[in-house]
């Protein structure tokens, strides 16, 4: 089977994030999938105007390149005001532009996240799904992942307390290793 390196945005900017865990916990969890995670920073970039199209920052370039460098994007996204992180709504913004050079085009893609509250970050994947969708980027609809995290579940090293939690990320991590085989060679 096919490794896949994926790019990963993960929506917090803390370093202490749950959603920082869970993505640790993924990375820790995809070989079992053939997938390879590496996180794009995306803390350092300035908020998103036109006025930088004639002369894209370093930054911004580099964010698109690690995007087109990577076989498909993982967003994991905290859940703010019932919607997507303000940092992770600028990266995309800076992946889209200028006009016509939208990185995700045609990008296989899929959103996870973790919350305490029972819903996960359902409202803010939504949110995210309708994005991903104007940027043409095929997403991995099923099995939509919501995870309430409880204390303990998720450690800051990515360890998994929960056997039935490892089961599913496990699980997910490989429908969207399929995800990414399907599109790519739907593409090709």
């Amino acid at each position: 089977m096919t490794t896949y390196n994926v790019g990963v945005l993960v929506g917090s900017l803390s370093q202490k994030s749950i959603n920082r865990n869970l993505f640790r916990a993924l990375s820790r969890l995809a070989p079992a999938a053939d997938l390879t995670l590496t996180e794009i920073p995306i803390a350092d970039l300035p908020l998103y105007n036109h006025d930088y199209d004639d002369d894209y920052p370093e930054v911004g370039t580099a964010l698109k390149t690690a995007i087109e460098g990577s076989d498909a994007i993982l967003l994991v996204t905290p859940e703010y005001n019932r919607s997507v992180p303000g940092a992770l709504k600028n990266a995309l913004d800076w992946s889209s532009r200028p006009w016509g050079t939208n990185s995700f085009q045609g990008k296989p893609s899929a959103v996870i996240g973790t919350s305490p509250g029972a819903v996960g970050t359902a409202v803010a994947q939504q949110h995210l799904r309708s994005i991903l969708s104007f940027l043409a980027s095929p997403e991995l609809a099923q099995p939509e992942g919501y995870i309430q995290t409880t204390p303990g579940l998720i450690s800051e090293d990515g360890d998994v307390s929960d056997d039935s939690t490892v089961e599913f990320l496990t699980t997910w991590l490989k429908a969207f290793h399929r995800h990414i085989a399907k599109t790519l060679t739907a593409v090709d």
